[in-house]
């Protein structure tokens, strides 16, 4: 079963989450948060896999919620709520750490896939957001040129944070240590001017990178 905690100020949203999760059988919704501050008391108390967060909310927000929770020692995986208007907010929750973002909007069916996925440790976008939020922002610091520039290892690596993958798998797929892997990772951030791996992996999935899953 994997563990959800559903974040938003709004109960009947969270009802709403709530009864479309619980009936897969598969996802344990845990609790339900109001705040950020309810929601990282009740990530220490509750210990979910993925929270689900809003980002506008009274008193401590989402974002401030997702710095304190992505600071945890082992931290859950925590994933953005937004609508088309908070494109803003979308991005500095993925500098906090956010593991991605979703719309209100998403279709239940499609909504727990991405859960599954989420947990699993993959970066989750609604695509049309990410479509939006590539063109308006995250984008414009994509160039060919930048992509050109870095080495064909570099680009493997790339590809592999847009496919979500973690460190072990990309080391794995390479056949290269994992501490390895954390190196090209930190060197590619500091060449994209990315604050972390999920505006990297933004930019890899926008510039089409792929790598086949072979392991």
């Amino acid at each position: 079963m994997i563990r959800v905690l559903l974040v938003d100020d709004e109960r009947m949203v969270c009802a709403h989450l709530r009864t479309i999760l619980s009936a897969t059988g598969e996802l344990d919704v845990v609790g339900e948060a109001y705040d950020g501050a309810e929601a990282v008391a009740a990530a220490v108390r509750l210990r979910p896999d993925v929270i689900l967060m809003d980002l506008r909310m009274p008193g401590v927000d989402g974002l401030t919620a997702i710095e304190q929770l992505t600071a945890l020692p082992s931290p859950p995986k925590v994933v953005a709520l937004t609508t088309f208007d908070l494109d803003e907010y979308v991005l500095r929750a993925l500098r906090a750490g956010a593991a991605g973002f979703l719309l209100k909007s998403t279709a239940p069916e499609d909504l727990v896939d991405l859960v599954r996925v989420a947990a699993a440790g993959h970066m989750v976008l609604s695509p049309a957001a990410s479509q939006r939020l590539i063109g308006s922002t995250t984008g414009r610091r994509y160039t060919h040129d930048v992509i050109v520039a870095l080495t064909d290892r570099e680009r493997q690596v790339l590809a592999g944070l847009g496919a979500g993958w973690s460190n072990l798998q990309i080391a794995r797929h390479l056949h290269l240590s994992e501490a390895t892997v954390k190196g090209y990772v930190s060197r590619l951030l500091v060449k994209l001017d990315c604050d972390n791996r999920t505006e990297a992996a933004l930019l890899g999935h926008q510039a089409g990178l792929r790598l086949d899953h072979r392991t």
